[in-house]
């Protein structure tokens, strides 16, 4: 990142934003469907590179089934009511029926119910059952507890996901989690984050990760950037962590780590400038919590809102427009970039002359002196 004075003796990154920068056609066009979106991580291959966020107005047992279906990967949140209530439906008809003003006290009510190991299992059974790749999202505070749980019950993909994770936080309050012997006892791939910035992300891979995810106070239900004052611009985030990968296959002799943007997914134009900054795959929530069949029916939020002492989250009304397969694969019956994800990744890298994700790693950007591209 390039600095910028901000005042006498004081220097800024400059960072951008995915509205920042755009994506330029080459001097090749392609065929959308000679185009391949397959993805893969570990032994786990999927059709398209679009990741449900572990948030409970969008991934249930039954969603994660749907999604899996449809090519993609769900990750269900083992702190969310799913967890919490053997039959969450009574508590997701009250969220629905929250006003904004009693929204986060509402939600903070609703996520005091203790977890339940018992329902942990439960719910890793049902995603098996289901017979889609079965991935799980906990906290790092709650994977101290939890892990051994989720463990037994068998998991392919385990992820820690934080608005912020680090391969070394310091407590004086007790032993935290050492990322690098959990990762190394667990046995099975993880992915974790958020993580912004290179130095952050490097150590992250040095731990074992098999992923990590990419975001900041991004999202559409974070106010992280308002409570905390901190933020990442994800075109810039993604950007330096890609370049974190490349120094890190060299140093690993060639492990290759996955990077997943995590944040301001809620546009098709935002998952291409993910995956042209070098994402390999994206997670996804607000315009999968507009589905008429996301257990949110339209409304949105994050854990974030839910915490006890400072949420940084708020819930919000997104209204539904359509049903997940639509959504994830069209046809779409609006033109602001909502509906059918795939189809605008797949006519984007077309329309670039690219056939492969990889490959669209490379495509060139562009930005403009006022950031208005």
């Amino acid at each position: 990142m390039m600095d910028a004075e901000i005042g006498l003796g004081r220097r800024a990154h400059r960072a951008y934003s995915f509205d920042d920068v755009a994506v330029a056609p080459s001097r090749r066009t392609r065929d959308p469907q000679d185009v391949s979106l397959q993805w893969q991580i570990d032994a786990y291959r999927f059709e398209h590179p679009i990741v449900a966020a572990p948030m409970d107005s969008v991934v249930s047992p039954d969603t994660a089934q749907v999604l899996g279906d449809l090519g993609g990967l769900a990750v269900l949140n083992l702190e969310g009511l799913w967890a919490r209530y053997p039959d969450p439906t009574e508590q997701f008809a009250q969220i629905g029926s929250l006003s904004r003003s009693e929204s986060v006290a509402g939600l903070q009510r609703l996520y005091a119910q203790p977890i339940d190991p018992d329902l942990v299992t439960e719910r890793i059974r049902q995603l098996r059952e289901a017979g889609v790749v079965v991935a799980v999202s906990l906290s790092p505070s709650a994977t101290l507890g939890l892990w051994r749980v989720v463990a037994r019950a068998g998991v392919d993909l385990f992820l820690i996901r934080g608005t912020t994770v680090s391969a070394e936080h310091v407590s004086a309050a007790g032993e935290p989690l050492n990322l690098k012997s959990f990762i190394y006892e667990l046995d099975t791939p993880v992915i974790v984050g958020g993580c912004a910035t290179y130095r952050s992300a490097l150590h992250l891979m040095r731990s074992g990760a098999a992923g990590v995810l990419v975001g900041f106070g991004g999202g559409a239900t974070h106010t992280s950037h308002q409570v905390l004052g901190v933020r990442v611009p994800m075109a810039s985030a993604v950007a330096d962590v890609a370049a974190a990968r490349r120094d890190y296959m060299d140093e690993s002799g060639g492990r290759y780590v996955h990077v997943i943007a995590d944040g301001a997914m809620g546009t098709s134009g935002a998952i291409v400038k993910a995956i042209a900054c070098g994402a390999d795959a994206v997670m996804v929530a607000a315009p999968l919590a507009r589905a008429v069949d996301a257990p949110g029916a339209g409304r949105h939020w994050g854990m974030e809102a839910t915490h006890a002492d400072l949420p940084r989250g708020t819930l919000v009304d997104l209204g539904a427009v359509g049903t997940l397969a639509e959504i994830v694969s069209g046809p779409s019956r609006v033109s602001d970039g909502t509906m059918n994800l795939t189809g605008a990744l797949r006519r984007a890298m077309a329309t670039c002359g690219y056939v492969d994700l990889k490959q669209f790693q490379r495509v060139d950007l562009i930005t403009s002196a006022a950031g208005t591209c």
